[in-house]
């Protein structure tokens, strides 16, 4: 594996593999040469290429990071057919219908759920105030083994919901699991007393009273490192210094952003054709 030359962070590809094309082809991305592609999680569902998407990113082998988003996960469940949702699911009857299903199946569970290297965080939503990025790395592991067992499908089925809403060390098992999967997957908005607001959505810009997004809590203890980030089409592409937060929405007709690492320079490419999927 030749050294790495450029390190390119890109936002939810939710099956969109043509913008993901377009834009790596604009950056001249080149393995061989040593770039490497992170994504930000939800690599799968609403686009109209996920199994391609799929066979894609596998394709690069060590030159490819992906973890996981509550899009990718909540595929993995309807597959495993423990969530009821598969008409519901668009990835999942794809997935289901493809040849290589199996492999592509167990390669998506065996993806981390998040990802350290040097001073940067790859997470899907993000990571509670009160955690360490190396405590963030030993809770993910713990959701990584579940999802990786042999019992995996027993893990999905106990995977959604909303409670516990706060995260507490004490906690243990099938709560545990959940409360890590909600904030590194799903977080949006916070309470003033810690609480995951599951059910907030929209722009940060025009948060309900009392919540604040998960990253705007000054003495975060995770602000030792920056964290790179997507999930949130409202937030929309943002450079915070310690958060990047990348998901501009391409699923939506929006854009497919990427973030080189080396240089903090950002490369974007206009995904019109999936304007009539609809809005987040």
């Amino acid at each position: 594996m030749a050294r790495i030359r450029y390190r390119y962070v890109v936002g939810d590809l939710q099956g969109c593999l043509d913008p993901l094309l377009r834009l790596l082809d604009e950056v001249d991305f080149d393995a061989e040469a040593g770039d490497r592609l992170w994504v930000v999680g939800d690599l799968i569902n609403r686009g109209p290429q996920s199994v391609d998407t799929l066979r894609f990113v596998r394709g690069l082998d060590d030159a490819a990071v992906a973890v996981l988003g509550n899009h990718d996960l909540a595929t993995l469940a309807a597959v495993a057919g423990v969530s009821g949702k598969l008409g519901k699911v668009p990835a999942a009857q794809e997935l289901l219908d493809a040849p290589d299903a199996a492999e592509l199946v167990d390669w998506l569970r065996e993806r981390p759920l998040l990802h350290v290297d040097g001073s940067h965080v790859m997470v899907h939503a993000g990571l509670l105030p009160a955690w360490s990025v190396s405590q963030a790395q030993a809770l993910a592991r713990e959701v990584e083994r579940a999802l990786r067992s042999p019992d995996w499908r027993e893990f999905m089925a106990q995977m959604f919901g909303n409670e516990p809403d706060r995260w507490s060390d004490d906690l243990q098992g099938w709560d545990r699991l959940r409360v890590v999967v909600n904030a590194m997957t799903r977080m949006r908005f916070l309470g003033e007393d810690g609480s995951l607001q599951m059910k907030a959505k929209g722009s940060p810009d025009q948060a309900p009273e009392g919540l604040l997004p998960w990253y705007a809590v000054k003495d975060a203890v995770w602000r030792s490192h920056t964290v790179l980030c997507g999930h949130w089409s409202a937030l929309g592409l943002r450079d915070m210094g310690r958060v990047v937060a990348l998901d501009s929405g391409c699923v939506w007709g929006g854009c497919l952003s990427a973030l080189r690492l080396e240089d903090r320079r950002i490369f974007q490419v206009q995904c019109p054709e999936y304007a009539e999927i609809g809005s987040d």
